[in-house]
């Protein structure tokens, strides 16, 4: 077979496709690699942080639940150094590394099956842990206060985080642990897709019914899912 030049040049693009094919599923594969270390890494934190809480949230509700008194027996015991583990718990602030994190409660969803700490501020970073507060926006806050507490959450495909909220019909039932000892429910009623830009579903004009609000991306980030939960308990 007489290879023309036409010929020589088409097989010569066909090799360059090829090599930059290779290279291209190379570099998305180590992508998707470090992006899978990574979230786990986040989870590993973000499960020290949960265990951590629910060690205060444990204290805290047998020491209602008992109402138990604290006794200084001498002088000695009452200046004696308390011991520090590397993952402090101080209130609700706990350090893990060199990091410190404020969480304000636990919410366990028992449909999707998950449960993870709330942290007390939303950012890029934080959102990355765990899930996030996303409002009230700032300060210290009462559940009882609040119309309509809501949590932001990345949508992650393997099913982390709020991974699986798609999945959540109405009559589900949400548990939120607000460190004071105390266990709130809330019943899913309504589910749907806002864009990016509509924050309507943060409204603390509820009409004095406590709600609770869950939302994550979704369609690949172009838009967001609403889950809308109002407390029964």
């Amino acid at each position: 077979i007489y290879v023309t030049p036409e010929l020589k040049r088409k097989r010569r693009l066909y090799k360059i496709q090829f090599f930059v094919a290779v290279l291209l599923a190379c570099l998305l594969s180590s992508y998707y690699i470090y992006a899978e270390y990574d979230r786990n890494k986040s989870e590993e934190v973000s499960q020290v942080l949960l265990s951590e809480v629910k060690s205060f949230d444990d204290t805290t509700k047998k020491s209602t639940k008992n109402d138990a008194i604290i006794i200084v027996l001498s002088e000695e015991e009452a200046n004696e150094e308390p011991e520090v583990n590397t993952n402090e718990i101080t209130n609700n602030e706990i350090t893990v590394g060199d990091t410190t994190y404020t969480t304000e409660a636990i919410i366990t969803i028992p449909k999707i099956d998950i449960t993870y700490p709330v942290l007390s501020q939303t950012s890029d970073e934080l959102l990355e842990i765990s899930v996030n507060r996303y409002w009230p926006p700032k300060g210290k806050i009462q559940l009882d206060e609040i119309d309509n507490y809501c949590i932001v959450g990345h949508n992650y495909r393997n099913g982390k985080m709020f991974g699986r909220l798609n999945e959540l019909e109405n009559g589900d039932i949400v548990e939120i642990d607000d460190l004071t000892g105390r266990t709130l429910k809330y019943v899913v009623y309504k589910k749907y897709v806002v864009q990016p830009d509509d924050t309507s579903c943060t409204s603390q004009h509820t009409n004095g019914r406590k709600e609770l609000t869950l939302i994550t991306c979704t369609n690949y980030g172009t838009e967001r899912l609403v889950v809308k939960c109002k407390q029964i308990w």
